[in-house]
């Protein structure tokens, strides 16, 4: 008889599994706060760079009402396939990279981007096609974590000491860019105007630490190596990281204190 383990019941499609788990979570009140310090108004024209299955895109649909128009733009067609499975939104969804947008010029009077520059390899390259496809006058409000913190630097080491040193990399490059100088330089560079960068604190209550550990883990890129893991390595990750994640325990809920950096800029 085969034993049950705690992260067969997270098991399934990353995307899904980040709609359901890590959207709640973290992304969702992330984007409650991305989109207020955007201030949209009604009838804007907005575009959420990097938009996963949407979340922020669906907040600033609501907050631009039916006056307004929203696009969201990915690379990852899983994520836009679970987005798109939302089709009451009226939002209009593209499979592209954020340094070769397929729009033209000054569409939009917004453009959002949520958790996803540090991701993008030319970051200069999608900033210009940020401001390019921004009216004038347009404005760019994105957020972008670090530096990490002790929570998930704690599950980077384990999954190197377990998994090897190659998967925990994600971690690091979730956390890699947060310094509001090079934000705000980068954004100069691109030929942004009024930029600024400001660092604030979020307090987040995660799921229980073994729920949270399996959660992240297939909501992930990691999704793919854990599915290849023995039984043993995961259990041993498992023990690893939930003991060292004790002390941020309260009321059987981990809780995260998490550096936000909130940048804008205008066209």
């Amino acid at each position: 008889m085969s034993t049950q383990h705690h992260r067969d019941g997270f098991r399934g499609n990353p995307a899904e599994n980040y709609e359901r788990y890590f959207v709640p979570a973290i992304g969702g009140p992330l984007a409650q706060e991305l989109v207020k310090a955007a201030k949209l108004r009604p009838g804007e024209r907005v575009l959420d760079v990097a938009c996963g299955t949407g979340v922020v895109a669906r907040l600033a649909a609501d907050a631009v009402g039916k006056g307004g128009a929203v696009a969201g733009l990915d690379v990852n067609p899983g994520m836009l396939a679970v987005a798109l499975s939302d089709s009451e939104t009226g939002i209009e969804w593209h499979e592209a990279s954020a340094e070769s947008m397929p729009f033209p010029d000054a569409s939009f009077d917004v453009v959002l981007c949520q958790m996803g520059l540090q991701f993008v390899p030319d970051k200069q390259a999608a900033l210009t096609e940020m401001r390019r496809v921004l009216a004038p006058g347009g404005r760019l409000v994105f957020n972008v974590p670090g530096p990490a913190p002790k929570i998930l630097t704690i599950m980077a080491e384990g999954i190197a000491r377990t998994v090897g040193a190659e998967p925990a990399k994600f971690v690091d490059v979730v956390f890699s860019l947060y310094d509001t100088t090079e934000v705000e330089n980068l954004m100069g560079a691109a030929g942004f105007n009024e930029v600024t960068a400001r660092a604030d604190t979020m307090s987040l209550r995660l799921p229980s630490p073994e729920d949270f550990l399996w959660q992240y883990m297939q909501s992930t890129p990691l999704a793919a190596v854990v599915s290849n893991l023995p039984d043993e390595t995961c259990d041993s990750l498992e023990r690893d990281v939930v003991g060292r994640w004790e002390e941020f325990v309260q009321d059987d809920a981990l809780k995260l204190q998490l550096r936000m950096v909130i940048a804008t800029a205008h066209k």
